[in-house]
């Protein structure tokens, strides 16, 4: 049986063992078992002592090459389509200490990207759409620039995360093979660079995930009050915390007493040292959710009952996303809408909006982590993972991989230990460069060429028409009218037809964007001269007609658009640009 000592397992334990490095854990008997110990390869000789000796200054370069990058993204993209109101939103919360305008997502990422325009352009709540209140700000890109700027603590937080829980279970020089992968990852410079609420959604929850084990580990009453601190800060993110994080500390428990079967004398102990501290957290994490709702108290829908509870905002919001989940939301995939989604979505996407790199060194870790199971911390990643993806492929609302943003910390780690091992296997410096090196080295170039339109990256698995399997917040999200803007006046077009995606009204797209003038797309006959078209909208007039009212042909029928037919000249980012010749004889189907 296990011995365990004030809870946890004692540092004598095989499972917590360390090497001489202080790389990994290994079993002590298993090694003694293998008898004479092989010369170190190049991992251990060389380039685990290096990452060990300078993790924290490696660490702290590769996040700060990664915030660069990041920050020199926000004054290229222009505004996608849910910042405006997540400014909106927060600006309503900082300025009136209230929080009506929309409850379907919490506070804590809009309050932390509305504070900078309201302290330094001096932005105030006005219409309630975000974009009158930027415009009324008189300096419309230092608001935004302050918007986006207000999301990289989140980024940074994640960034600690993958570092301090890699470190802890794996050693310095994974955790600084970890922080660099996850740098490297095109959705989180993404969504890091946007005033949305995905990247607060993974940083949180992998805070709170993180503290869970280690208070499940030792069960101090500083780390309950750090539990409650991190699954307050989830549930303040956005509400499917409440779907993915007790799914995955479910599966950890689940795998640990696998792992690690106490009995049941052990099992009743061990809870029993724990339920005082897991009360507590609890505790902690509902006074700051109400704390954050200023301790406001009111009536909220409960099960179609108005009851009076306090905070009733996050309540409601709660509602609203239900209602939400369970009506749908018209998603493209594969040359297919649907209303209610795909199981298989979230697999597909990340098929193809990781780094094929990545996908090879997860693939390799999770055989690692499998072949390690009877180790739990090789198994708490896989329970994050499993966490996140299980309950997003129940849902119905397959708009966008930012919906299981947190997944990527436990992939990170995964991927750590799988570059670890192929360096492991390595005997040389050659071998280790025509491996680890490589595939890093893909990843690296594969992810900069797409800078600064990290949103836009699809692997090479998607082939030249990525827009064929995904749109929407995958691809084209209205972010690329300044990047569309710089390239029409370097081919002096004077005058195109436009059809996008439009966070902001049409009258901003000149002033702040750069746009010449234009006219909107005849998805019958195409105007002459250059056309551009948007993938989502492209994607969504030719399945499903009624996305918007002004193209409405019937249930019966559907609108088969001109630009279905041809190929685009070029792109810019998720927008296809056509140059139509004036004698051109193409025309849609369904125009009566």
């Amino acid at each position: 049986m296990t011995r365990h000592i004030r809870g946890e397992l004692e540092p004598s334990h095989p499972i917590w063992n360390t090497s001489k490095t202080g790389d990994e854990k290994i079993n002590l008997r298993e090694e003694h078992a293998l008898g004479p110990v092989p010369l170190p390869g190049i991992w251990e000789s060389r380039i685990a002592p290096f990452l060990e000796k300078y993790c924290l200054f490696l660490c702290i370069c590769l996040v700060g090459i990664a915030c660069a990058r990041i920050i020199s993204t926000y004054a290229a993209l222009s505004l996608t389509s849910d910042e405006p109101i997540h400014f909106a939103c927060g600006l309503e919360y900082v300025a009136k200490h209230v929080y009506r305008v929309e409850t379907q997502h919490p506070p804590l990422s809009r309050v932390m990207q509305a504070l900078g325009p309201y302290f330094f352009t001096g932005a105030r709540p006005l219409e309630g759409n975000g974009v009158v209140e930027i415009a009324r700000t008189g300096k419309v890109n230092l608001s935004i620039f302050l918007m986006r700027l207000g999301n990289l603590p989140f980024f940074l937080l994640a960034c600690l995360v993958v570092g301090a829980w890699t470190w802890h279970s794996f050693g310095k020089a994974t955790a600084v093979l970890a922080v660099g992968l996850f740098t490297l990852l095109p959705t989180e410079l993404a969504d890091a660079g946007l005033a949305t609420t995905d990247m607060a959604l993974g940083a949180t929850l992998g805070a709170a995930f993180f503290t869970a084990i280690l208070c499940g580990g030792r069960p101090t009453w500083l780390r309950a009050l750090l539990l409650g601190l991190c699954t307050a800060l989830a549930c303040l993110s956005k509400f499917t915390t409440l779907g993915y994080l007790p799914t995955a500390v479910c599966l950890a428990l689940a795998f640990y007493l696998i792992a690690c079967w106490p009995g049941w004398q052990g099992l009743s102990r061990l809870t029993m040292q724990r339920l005082a501290p897991l009360a507590l957290a609890g505790v902690v994490a509902a006074i700051l959710i109400w704390a954050a709702y200023r301790f406001s108290f009111g009536s909220a829908i409960v099960h179609g009952r108005l009851v009076n509870l306090p905070a009733p905002e996050f309540f409601d919001g709660i509602r609203t996303a239900l209602h939400h989940t369970r009506l749908g939301h018209g998603a493209y995939l594969l040359g297919e809408f649907r209303w209610k989604g795909w199981w298989y979505y979230f697999l597909v996407a990340l098929a193809v909006k990781t780094p094929i790199a990545f996908l090879i060194l997860s693939t390799l870790g999770i055989y690692v982590c499998l072949k390690e199971r009877s180790r739990p911390m090789y198994l708490f990643p896989l329970a994050l993972i499993l966490g996140i993806l299980l309950p997003a492929m129940k849902g119905h609302v397959d708009i966008g991989i930012r919906h299981i943003e947190p997944i990527y910390i436990g992939l990170a780690m995964v991927a750590s230990i799988g570059l670890r091992q192929l360096l492991q296997w390595t005997r040389t410096g050659l071998t280790a460069t025509l491996t680890g090196g490589l595939l890093v080295g893909w990843m690296v170039v594969s992810v900069a060429v797409y800078h600064p339109d990290y949103l836009a990256y699809f692997n090479e698995f998607a082939g030249n028409s990525p827009e064929k399997i995904l749109v929407d917040s995958n691809y084209d999200w209205g972010q690329d009218l300044k990047l569309l803007a710089a390239r029409l006046h370097q081919m002096n077009v004077r005058e195109y037809s436009l059809a996008t995606y439009r966070s902001v009204d049409t009258k901003y797209f000149e002033t702040w964007y750069g746009l010449p003038p234009f006219k909107d797309v005849n998805n019958c006959t195409p105007a002459p001269g250059w056309n551009v078209i948007g993938s989502t909208i492209e994607k969504s007039l030719s399945y499903w007609p009624d996305i918007d009212s002004r193209f409405y042909r019937g249930p019966e029928t559907s609108l088969k658009t001109w630009y279905d037919q041809i190929a685009p000249n070029e792109r810019v980012g998720g927008l296809l640009l056509y140059n139509i010749p004036s004698d051109s004889k193409l025309s849609g189907q369904n125009c009566h």
